[in-house]
């Protein structure tokens, strides 16, 4: 327990008046991701997410897109925020992509989620987000807010300069077209990766917002198993070459990392850098995650009375 607190004292700020209020703040407009075909975790989230609560739904490869409408039709009758995952490489055909559209429109949805979708040969026309952007389908069904990935350890299937590339090409397509576009990174086991990578999006003159995905409250072999899934290398080494702070992780959930944000956000430099909120991916379930996120606020809160 003694090396437990003496790794936390190296690697995460004090906790301090000054850090508290950018936990609470980050903790406040968090965003969400889900799977669609589970229903009961739909059902779960339309009744016990915050009002207005963005939520992304996965297209899980191999599925059919069109399952995303129903849960998204559920959740925006809750009066929440449904963003439907669209994965480019995932598309069939044009018609496919347009009836997903007006489908959604149809039902409301008014912001997606757009990706490449990690399949080695596309299963359509579409190899890339931007060439789904780029098709003006989405626009003319008046779906005009558009998230797209970041990745502040990098792909491991793609080069880092490719990266760069394609999200200056989205950015100012988005500029071109008028869009309301924002950045959800892939999720990361420590703050230093998210603010170095967000400091060199924002030197490149990319100033939209930024969500920083978070792994929600898990067991170590289920985050590592994502951690492998997702190819987040630097992370991974984190959990497996430091059982202690491993264990932190697990007994605390993101709070560790989060409390790296919060530190940035006291000093300026997370301001400067425009992060919007949280998103998490609740690879412990809802339940759990959503537990976390009340018990946190409610200590965060009560601290900052007394």
């Amino acid at each position: 327990m003694v090396r437990v607190f003496s790794i936390l004292n190296i690697m995460l700020p004090k906790d301090t008046s000054t850090a508290s209020p950018g936990i609470t703040e980050l903790l406040r407009g968090y965003s969400i991701e889900l799977n669609p075909a589970d229903s009961k975790t739909v059902e779960m989230a339309a009744e016990r997410l915050d009002p207005g609560t963005e939520v992304s739904l996965a297209w899980i490869p191999s599925s059919n897109p069109m399952d995303m409408v129903a849960p998204a039709a559920r959740l925006k009758r809750a009066g929440h925020l449904p963003m439907p995952h669209v994965g480019a490489r995932h598309l069939e055909s044009a018609v496919q992509l347009e009836r997903l559209a007006g489908l959604l429109r149809d039902v409301g949805v008014d912001r997606i989620l757009i990706i490449g979708g990690d399949r080695h040969q596309p299963a359509g026309p579409y190899d890339s987000s931007l060439s789904v952007m780029q098709t003006g389908v989405f626009q003319k069904a008046g779906i005009s807010r558009m998230a797209i990935g970041g990745f502040p350890e990098g792909n491991p299937h793609i080069p880092e300069t490719v990266l760069n590339e394609a999200l200056e090409a989205k950015v100012s397509f988005a500029r071109q077209e008028g869009l309301r576009l924002s950045i959800i990174t892939q999720f990361c086991f420590k703050s230093e990766p998210v603010i170095e990578w967000g400091r060199g999006v924002r030197a490149r003159g990319i100033d939209i917002p930024i969500r920083v995905g978070l792994a929600g409250p898990a067991g170590l072999l289920t985050l590592m198993r994502y951690a492998v899934r997702c190819g987040i290398g630097n992370s991974l080494r984190v959990l497996s070459e430091n059982p202690s702070f491993a264990k932190v992780l697990v007994e605390r959930g993101p709070e560790p990392i989060i409390r790296g944000l919060a530190a940035s956000i006291a000093d300026g430099s997370g301001r400067q850098l425009g992060i919007a909120g949280l998103h998490f991916y609740i690879f412990g379930g809802l339940r759990r995650t959503m537990d976390w996120i009340d018990t946190e606020r409610s200590l965060k809160t009560l601290s900052a009375h007394t």
